[in-house]
């Protein structure tokens, strides 16, 4: 007997092609809709275009932790939805395959995405979200290039104040330098140069600005005048500001729990010493990761059981209600999670009370459908859908006669007076 046979095959290209595509969907609509946050922020912080596109980069295992059921489910959904109007469903449960037969190979989809899932929510993610944070520390403290902004006065150390009128090259050329220098005994440089490029030294902590073809306003006590000179290339050493190193992954509070992969977050809930606030939050995190893996072996069930809609009935209000189903039950779980981190509720009863809830209405929509003589989950609801449908188009036609009728009524009240 073969392990895949021809309908299994069927089946499998059905699902593909919408699992891919919403996959592919979802990521493009998160990733655009940050995108243009990310451009605001980088450039409000005077840093390289090039890094947004590093922090997306981290973020997208964010979102492929919630696009990826999503895409599950709609690509068993509506393969199994085109079988359904197109008949196909009843030939082949004629012939003998029932629901649980046929959900043979939307099982494989979901042992496949779940491995992968639990890579990407269980190791990924966490040392995605580090480095985008990473980089967002590296942005603020300027340790990316990102403390000169053009047009701006900025502080270089406790001495030097700088403003750059233009900037070429990724920041390697300016133009329309200002550069100001006041030490503590008094002593003041002031200096304007047409051009100026920064180039390194032996030492780490200390860069050399070449400035070409400008005047320098050189005054101390004792002057009499300001002595001043113009030059055509005169170098200033500039010490860089320190720049505080970025925590270790992981960090020492609560919220830094999302930077821990699955096994460091289990060591982390079971050690002794831990602060228990600490070792509460570790554990929650841990079952929320934990029951948002497992429900992807749901999700077929869940898209059987919303995808064949009632006997001469076209209404797509499973994909409706599919949706909605897995981001109320995502949100409630993340609800979960932050009463688990507060210690407001036991980490193990807000978690998975909702999972056993949801897998219990999942079960129980696929049992009603596959072995309930007659049975549609959601033919209630369909039923109500279509009456209400019915209800606004008879609304809408009503409104337009009742236009039609007093344009009428206008335009036989006009006619005598002509």
């Amino acid at each position: 007997m073969r392990l895949v046979s021809d309908i299994d095959r069927y089946i499998a290209r059905l699902i593909i092609v919408p699992l891919v595509g919403t996959l592919t969907l979802a990521a493009m609509l998160l990733v655009l809709d940050r995108m243009l946050k990310l451009f605001d922020f980088v450039v409000s912080e005077g840093g390289p275009v090039k890094v947004v596109w590093q922090m997306l980069g981290n973020l997208l295992p964010e979102y492929l932790g919630l696009g990826i059921p999503i895409g599950l489910l709609l690509g068993v959904l509506l393969a199994f939805r085109r079988l359904a109007q197109s008949s196909e469903l009843d030939a082949m449960r004629a012939v003998g395959l029932g629901y649980t037969r046929l959900l043979k190979v939307p099982y494989m989809y979901a042992v496949a995405l779940l491995l992968l899932n639990l890579f990407v929510v269980g190791f990924l993610q966490p040392v995605s979200r580090y480095g985008y944070e990473h980089l967002r520390f590296d942005l603020k403290s300027g340790a990316l290039g990102a403390s000169i902004k053009v047009g701006e006065f900025t502080s270089l150390g406790k001495h030097m104040t700088m403003r750059v009128e233009r900037s070429e090259k990724e920041g390697r050329l300016l133009h329309g330098v200002f550069v100001a220098i006041d030490n503590k005994d008094g002593k003041t440089i002031a200096v304007t140069a047409d051009h100026g490029t920064f180039l390194a030294t032996e030492d780490p902590n200390t860069i050399n600005l070449r400035l070409s073809n400008g005047r320098l306003v050189h005054n101390q006590p004792g002057y009499r005048a300001p002595r001043v000179l113009a030059f055509k290339i005169q170098d200033l050493p500039v010490n860089l500001p320190k720049i505080e190193a970025f925590r270790h992954r992981g960090g020492t509070g609560a919220a830094d729990n999302e930077e821990l992969t699955l096994p460091e977050l289990l060591k982390l809930g079971q050690a002794a010493k831990t602060n228990p606030i600490r070792r509460e939050s570790a554990l929650a995190n841990f079952y929320f990761r934990s029951a948002e893996i497992l429900m992807m072996l749901l999700m077929p069930m869940l898209a059987v059981a919303l995808a064949v809609p009632p006997k001469r009935s076209t209404s797509g209000l499973g994909i409706f209600i599919s949706i909605v189903m897995v981001v109320v039950y995502h949100k409630i779980n993340q609800y979960g999670l932050r009463m688990g981190e507060i210690g407001r509720l036991n980490p193990l009863i807000s978690l998975w009370t909702p999972f056993l809830i949801f897998a219990g209405i999942i079960l129980w929509m696929y049992w009603t459908l596959a072995y309930k003589p007659g049975g549609q989950p959601i033919g209630a609801l369909d039923r109500a859908a279509a009456k209400v449908a019915k209800a606004i188009g008879s609304v809408l036609r009503l409104g337009r006669r009742s236009r039609r009728g007093r344009a009428a009524e206008a335009g036989a009240e006009a006619a005598p007076a002509q």
